[in-house]
């Protein structure tokens, strides 16, 4: 998840059998300037990544921190929507008190920084994944990564036996 990986050479696909959750989520800086807005929602993020990781049964295959143009972002890959929405929802839980304190600041700066987040219920026997001679990634690295071969050659294949 969030250390560096060795390349593995050759051609890898995920060992990933059923459906995912794929989930982005990010913040855009608006007002650099303004680091007292964007600064508490970008520290926010590992808080809740540490938590999540901590808890195996909390539903986080696993992540991908990545930096756009307008600000960090997160590739997360979730075991399903509900678990999802029930760690969104826990009152017990950092997000929620992220959640809160993001709205309670934006009231005094409104666009100083923004949140965005996208999620996508992909089921199974609609994911495939290709890694080409890089270092474990993506799907791969938040579940499990095989050989390419055996059943798994083409997309077609993967996306067959994704289905499992």
């Amino acid at each position: 998840m969030g250390k560096r990986s060795k390349i593995r050479e050759g051609r890898w696909t995920d060992a990933h059998d059923g459906g995912v959750v794929v989930f982005l989520i990010g913040m855009t800086v608006n007002r650099w300037w303004r680091p007292d807005k964007w600064w508490p929602v970008f520290t926010a993020m590992p808080r809740m990544l540490a938590e999540l990781s901590k808890d195996p049964d909390s539903g986080l295959l696993g992540y991908r921190l990545l930096v756009g143009s307008k600000g960090p972002y997160v590739v997360q890959y979730w075991r399903d929507t509900q678990a999802l929405i029930s760690y969104a929802q826990d009152n017990d839980q950092e997000h929620r008190k992220a959640w809160r304190a993001f709205n309670q600041r934006s009231r005094t700066a409104a666009g100083a920084v923004g949140i965005w987040h996208e999620t996508y219920a992909v089921p199974a026997g609609a994911h495939e994944t290709l890694y080409g001679s890089t270092p474990l990634m993506g799907l791969a690295a938040a579940t499990s990564a095989v050989p390419v071969g055996g059943g798994r050659e083409s997309a077609q294949e993967r996306l067959a036996r994704s289905a499992g």
